[in-house]
């Protein structure tokens, strides 16, 4: 077992119990930042909590899609805090493009992609 596989063994079985609810389809613009949007469909894990006590946040690459192909988490320094945003579906292109997103929002003091690796329970 590698060091990350409880990780994505658990954010998988988390989806699987969880309702994906799309909030934003893609093209929505962004509430607070209209000139920008979302490049795939936006929502959430209904009935799950992130660390700003909403919903877990999810981006789905492709229409029904509930496979986690990976992460994105978000650092703001001024805020002083961060969030992980689930990707659902999603190809490579389609993970850059998420990023590429949040890091013109410009809100956060830095953005990571993690992708699950291959082979791995729930693929």
């Amino acid at each position: 077992m590698s060091d990350g596989e409880p990780f994505w063994n658990v954010l998988d079985a988390l989806v699987a119990a969880s309702e994906v609810v799309v909030e934003r389809p893609a093209g929505s613009p962004h509430p607070r930042y209209p000139d920008s949007t979302y490049p795939l469909d936006y929502g959430c894990l209904r009935g799950t909590r992130s660390g700003d006590g909403a919903d877990i946040d999810v981006f789905v690459g492709r229409p029904g899609a509930r496979d986690v192909t990976g992460i994105v988490a978000t650092v703001d320094a001024v805020k002083r805090d961060a969030e992980v945003k689930v990707l659902l579906g999603c190809t490579p292109a389609q993970a850059d493009a998420v990023r590429a997103f949040l890091d013109w929002l410009g809100s956060f003091g830095g953005v990571v992609t993690l992708r699950k690796p291959a082979g791995r329970a729930g693929d």
